[in-house]
């Protein structure tokens, strides 16, 4: 059987259909909600009220996987207590596991037997959970007839042979073992003798952080001034928070702004066993060294919010654990995920993850070292800002959403297919969009979400950003888009210069820059007159005055184009024509779709063959536009010459960026030539816009042949954006509305700029606006089935 999941073009329903049991949600791409039993995943672990590391893990991913994905599978919890630790909960719980009776284990394990539902049991596993019951949970796990996975938050390097044997067992009798750092999975396989094909490496996720103003931060807390050291997580010994008290004398000497903030309350099982002795001890510390106005508790649980603004407004993290097999923390994770310069002992999870200038190690205990770190820090900002950078990038493959996608791969490999993976898709946001945007246009790139003002403006991105809020206002009729639409369209007509041609590049006191003599503005001015077209096509939504100036800048734009010997450039201009001539229809604008479009047939009739069916000798940036302009052309005109090219050129195109159920769009570090169109694409160098663009022909297709291969890949193509991609990483930004720049080898470019995202937010209404338009026209719930049952290619639901 094949060992993949499927991404399906399954989410293709009406909204919220009562009858017969059919509803779906305004945020997904359409799915029948049928009384079929989906596959379930039992976790087994420790679960909030309950307080640990490990329940807080579980509840944050068990919460993205919900987030992530939609009718692919559901979740149990069954939740570990003991006799002394026993809760309500709010979620509901099938099961629950009391490690203090042995009985249970059975009773347990004949219960997920009896279950046909339950595919896979997923066992979060730390020692001390199972410490008086080895034996039972080892007998638990020979019992389960269900394939079980075991996710180690626990690897201890030097096992005795009672450790090594305990752990063998378990691991023999699991399907898969998850660890978090490459160090846990290097000891279980050279000390424990695991095999390497039994190993998953996921590491601790962590949440995505809008990265707020620090100084905004600070006055909100009344911190304003001081610079601030942090550490956090539950309170006990272990956490060496001594070790920093020892070093701020020598800190304070050099910098007596400082306060460091203890953020957590005691462990509650160090309460039940020692109370508040360790908390006690570090008072009468502070007081012994007088650093009262130094110091400060907070000596509570915190919201999750709450707790990531005391991180963002943290300017250097501390974590001074003193045992060196600690795996991994969380708290460390979090630390890292909100930009925080951290100081660290040399746990295997810091020393993995901060080399590259990440971050800094201290020996464990060393105050002078401590001081001396912390010191060279709070004297370099711009360090500080370095090391910052880097563990952001370090950390982003970590976050939640991915952690997700990596789980529900392991799920599918060890389910043999059982799975069928459906993207949840995100609901739409323009935060970021409008953080980008200033009273005189949109900002053209961003320093990881913050708009970075010294990189001016573009006429493309701000051309774009007027199609991307005309799409917006067409569906929502939102007023307050039209404040936006107003500033791009007056950034458009300041980019006009008398002689009816545009400028591209504007800095950030509004002027001209000389790039503008130096770049060919062809397809800029290409994507200016595709932007009034669009803006004049919405005439009966848009105020009038507007759409009168935007007729007359169009008049003006259009009187040179017939200059204009670029592909792409025409491409647009056809597309810009087509869309005004759509509600002003003039034979003039006929003629000059038709004088474009027959420049592009000719293209193609000079370079097509039978098996190569395109326009030029390589596939290059923006390849669906041409199709799509020919297609636009056809429309417009009737010829069938501009729709058979059209759709030979689409189908083709299509052909060499769909495989395996993935897009893999032309590559900007290496472009596909004719002669070489047998070679894989280069891996990496990936850019939204390619992305997007694909989106919008596919919608335009869809629209003319009522192919449902086109929608099959216009889902395909949009997961793209939520992580089905080669690196298996989310692309678009749910927390701050933003769309990271670029999909390279092994990374993603965290940075959200204007291109990026106003291209993720064109796909995005792009689907929406093609999906309710098939649900307008399925009148019929019936109607509405047969249509999913083709789409998927299924006989029958089951």
């Amino acid at each position: 059987m094949r060992n993949r999941i499927t991404t399906k073009s399954s989410n293709v329903l009406a909204a919220r259909i009562q009858k017969k049991g059919y509803s779906s949600k305004s945020n997904a791409l359409y799915i029948p909600e049928t009384k079929e039993k989906l596959p379930e995943i039992l976790f087994i672990t420790s679960y909030p009220p309950r307080e640990c590391g490990i329940a807080t893990y579980s509840q944050d991913l068990i919460q993205a996987l919900n987030k992530k994905f939609k009718h692919s599978f559901k979740i149990k919890i069954c939740p570990l207590e003991s006799k002394n630790e026993q809760h309500v909960y709010s979620e509901p719980t099938q099961y629950i596991l009391n490690t203090d009776h042995p009985n249970a284990f059975q009773n347990l394990a004949a219960k997920i037997n009896d279950n046909v539902a339950i595919q896979i049991v997923l066992i979060q596993h730390e020692f001390g959970l199972f410490r008086k019951n080895e034996a039972d949970f080892r007998q638990f796990l020979n019992t389960i007839l269900k394939p079980v996975i075991i996710a180690f938050h626990t690897v201890l390097p030097n096992p005795n042979e009672s450790l090594k044997e305990n752990v063998q067992e378990i691991s023999g009798s699991a399907h898969s073992i998850i660890v978090m750092t490459s160090s846990s999975a290097k000891i279980l396989i050279n000390d424990y003798g695991l095999t390497p094909e039994k190993i998953t490496i996921i590491a601790h996720g962590t949440h995505l952080v809008p990265h707020s103003d620090k100084a905004l931060l600070k006055e909100k807390y009344k911190l304003t001034g001081r610079n601030v050291l942090s550490t956090f997580g539950l309170l006990s010994s272990g956490k060496s928070i001594e070790t920093t008290l020892d070093a701020l004398p020598n800190i304070i000497k050099e910098n007596d702004d400082v306060l460091f903030l203890i953020i957590g309350k005691t462990h509650p099982s160090v309460a039940k066993e020692e109370g508040e002795k360790y908390r006690l001890m570090l008072e009468a510390k502070i007081e012994a060294l007088q650093l009262q106005n130094h110091v400060q508790f907070i000596n509570r649980y915190l919201s999750l919010s709450d707790l990531l603004e005391y991180l963002q407004l943290t300017d250097i993290y501390l974590f001074t654990s003193k045992d060196p097999n600690q795996a991994v923390s969380g708290t460390f994770s979090y630390a890292m995920s909100c930009g925080c310069p951290i100081v660290s002992t040399p746990i295997p999870h810091a020393c993995e993850v901060l080399c590259g200038e990440s971050g800094i190690i201290v020996d464990f205990g060393n105050v002078q070292q401590l001081a001396k770190e912390v010191n060279l820090l709070l004297f370099d900002e711009q360090l500080r800002k370095k090391i910052s950078t880097n563990a952001l990038h370090k950390i982003a493959p970590t976050v939640w959403e991915n952690a997700a996608i990596a789980h529900v791969l392991l799920f599918g490999k060890i389910a043999e297919d059982k799975f069928s993976l459906h993207y949840k898709i995100p609901e739409i946001n323009l935060d970021h969009i409008k953080k980008l945007t200033t009273s005189f246009g949109m900002i053209q790139f961003s320093n990881i979400n913050q708009p970075d003002i010294n990189s001016g403006y573009t006429l493309d991105d701000n051309a774009r950003a007027m199609v991307a809020m005309c799409q917006h206002f067409e569906l929502t009729k939102d007023i307050a888009d039209l404040e936006y639409i107003r500033i791009y369209f007056d950034f458009i007509k300041h980019c006009m210069q008398p002689e009816g041609y545009f400028l591209n590049y504007v800095d950030e006191n509004n002027l001209f820059t000389k790039q503008n003599n130096t770049t060919n503005l062809a397809d800029s001015n290409g994507r200016a007159i595709w932007a009034l077209g669009y803006l004049i096509s919405l005439g009966d939504l848009i105020p009038q005055d507007l759409v009168k100036v935007a007729q007359t800048t169009m008049h003006t734009a259009l009187l040179n184009v017939n200059k204009i010997h670029s592909t792409r450039a025409m491409a647009f201009v056809i597309k810009g024509v087509y869309y005004s001539n759509t509600k002003n229809k003039s034979a003039q604008n006929v003629a000059l779709i038709k004088e474009l479009a027959n420049r592009l047939v000719q293209m193609y009739r000079h370079e097509s063959d039978k098996k190569w069916a395109w326009f030029e000798s390589y596939l290059t940036y923006g390849n669906s536009i041409l199709p799509e302009a020919l297609l636009c052309a056809w429309l417009a005109t009737g010829d069938l010459i501009y729709k058979e090219t059209a759709k030979s050129s689409f189908d083709f195109l299509l052909s060499k960026i769909f495989r395996d159920e993935c897009i893999n769009v032309v590559s900007n570090k290496g472009w596909l030539h004719k002669e070489s169109e047998f070679i894989p694409l280069p891996v990496g160098g990936e850019q939204p816009i390619d992305v997007a663009y694909t989106i919008l022909a596919l919608s335009k297709f869809y629209d003319a042949f009522k192919e449902d291969a086109y929608l099959q890949k216009m889902e395909i193509a949009f997961s793209w954006f939520l992580g089905n991609n080669h690196l298996k990483q989310i692309i678009y930004n749910p927390c701050t509305g933003g769309c990271y720049d670029g999909l390279e080898e092994t990374n993603i470019n965290l940075n959200q700029g204007a291109e990026s995202t106003v291209s993720y937010l064109m796909a995005r209404l792009t689907v929406k606006k093609t999906f309710k338009k098939i649900l307008k026209h399925s009148k019929t719930i019936e109607s509405q089935m047969e249509f999913y049952l083709k789409l998927n290619n299924k006989k029958q639901f089951t």
